[in-house]
């Protein structure tokens, strides 16, 4: 009698990671869906960002002074203490982050969703700079948690929203930003060792989906098919995936659950697509 063999077992756990002027709470509908979906899902902080967002606000210092480096270690360790390598998300900032923990040869599959760019990528859209404004106009704000106004906020991630919902979205979710982190960003190219680069090339790393939003103005679509596009040197799968006219908070925005959806049933495909495969 000849045996099946069984399946791939798929990632059960995923761990999600916020971006830049926001905070876990920002996945409270994701999380939500995901654990109705029977994943158990993980959205941490990143050091000194899991109180709440009004107590964020309140006190940003355990923000100011974070690093690119300290987030993705602390990252880090919370993966390899998991008994099986997860799915990995990250939005904006959280996406390059994500992009870093996969070259690391951690997570099963990644997804990167509106993802900051990270050393490598060239193309800095006019709108880009002028979001990242806020931050950047003060070389002193690299040591400092840097809020955005109602008006520079609706700029830069609702702008596609009603200013009514642009404003709910804001009290709800907003919170200062590491300056420090944006300063990194903006210099990787200049700097032979910053931290905010990956491997290319790199063939063991797990499969990585792109995600952008056809309107967003932080991360335009043309700066996702550019890191996309550096991608190709390498065999390691890699996807790429546009919706149009979502913003930057694609991860709130009306229709968000389309993008959810999405960005889970991929990342499982590509999981179990490589994953080892039984001996027959």
């Amino acid at each position: 009698m000849t045996l099946i063999p069984p399946e791939p077992t798929p990632p059960d756990t995923i761990v999600l990671i916020h971006g830049l002027w926001l905070s876990p709470r920002s996945w409270e509908h994701w999380a939500d869906r995901y654990r109705k979906a029977g994943f158990r899902v993980l959205t941490p902080g990143w050091p000194g960002m899991d109180d709440e967002v009004e107590e964020l606000r309140r006190d940003s210092g355990p923000i100011a002074e974070l690093t690119a480096a300290q987030i993705v270690d602390h990252y880090e360790r919370i993966i390899r203490d998991l008994d099986r390598p997860p799915i990995i998300m990250g939005h904006s900032f959280g996406g390059a982050f994500a992009q870093m923990l996969l070259d690391r040869g951690l997570g099963a599959a990644g997804v990167g969703i509106d993802s900051a760019a990270v050393k490598g990528v060239l193309r800095v859209p006019l709108s880009s700079l002028k979001a990242s404004l806020p931050v950047l106009r003060n070389p002193a704000n690299r040591h400092r948690a840097v809020p955005l106004s109602m008006d520079e906020f609706h700029y830069a991630f609702t702008n596609t929203m009603s200013r009514e919902e642009s404003e709910r979205v804001y009290r709800r979710y907003h919170v200062p930003a590491a300056g420090g982190v944006l300063f990194e960003a903006a210099l990787a190219n200049l700097n032979p060792r910053a931290a905010l680069r990956v491997d290319y090339g790199n063939e063991q790393r797990p499969p990585l989906l792109l995600i952008a939003g056809g309107a967003d103005r932080v991360v335009p679509p043309s700066v996702s098919r550019a890191t996309a596009s550096r991608y190709r040197k390498s065999t390691a799968v890699t996807g790429y995936k546009e919706f149009p006219g979502r913003p930057h908070f694609i991860v709130g925005q009306a229709g968000w659950e389309e993008v959810a959806d999405y960005a889970l049933n991929w990342a499982v495909e590509a999981a179990k697509a490589r994953a080892p495969q039984p001996s027959r």
